[in-house]
């Protein structure tokens, strides 16, 4: 009847179809590229010092080029921030800048509580490394939301509350 005849084929997502390539998707992620991979460049090492904010904190920071010590207010990082998630959030900006050990911090914090703190000292450090290099290591900075203050502030107290949205107990008698 027909002449025409179909040839099955084992389909093999390596091999590329119509010169389309290999499959757009896979279930495995691909590792993250490195920053320094981004722009083709490696990060230089200056001396560079800015000012972090968040809630009633402020923190002045200065990077110079070392070995990776943390003076904070006279006092190492880790006995000025004994918790351990306060130190990782701390050292982020050297993480995603992919600058871990090449610089010293020298750092002077005052106001707010400690999260606080930690928040501000982590703008000051991001800012810092922004200021140092600005191309090898602001795109990176920037992706990872390091070089945005957190504007969130306390509310003001309101007139007949107690505080900001809290309010006497009502009684309907």
């Amino acid at each position: 009847m027909s002449d025409i005849t179909t040839e099955t084929e084992e389909f093999d997502p390596e091999v590329p179809i119509d010169n389309e390539g290999p499959v757009a998707y896979t279930s495995e992620t691909s590792p993250a590229p490195e920053q320094r991979a981004e722009t083709g460049r490696v990060a230089v090492i200056n001396p560079a010092g800015a000012t972090g904010r968040r809630k009633e904190a402020v923190a002045r920071v200065r990077l110079v080029p070392g070995s990776g010590n943390w003076t904070v207010n006279g006092k190492p990082l880790d006995v000025y921030f004994p918790n351990k998630v306060h130190q990782q959030h701390v050292n982020e900006p050297f993480v995603v800048a992919g600058l871990e050990g090449s610089y010293d911090v020298i750092a002077r914090i005052n106001g707010g509580g400690i999260t606080g703190q930690a928040g501000a000292l982590q703008l000051g450090v991001a800012r810092c490394l922004n200021a140092a290099d600005e191309e090898a290591n602001r795109p990176g900075l920037k992706k990872a939301g390091l070089l945005s203050r957190d504007a969130r502030i306390k509310e003001r107290k309101k007139a007949g509350l107690k505080k900001a949205r809290k309010a006497p107990q009502y009684s309907k008698r």
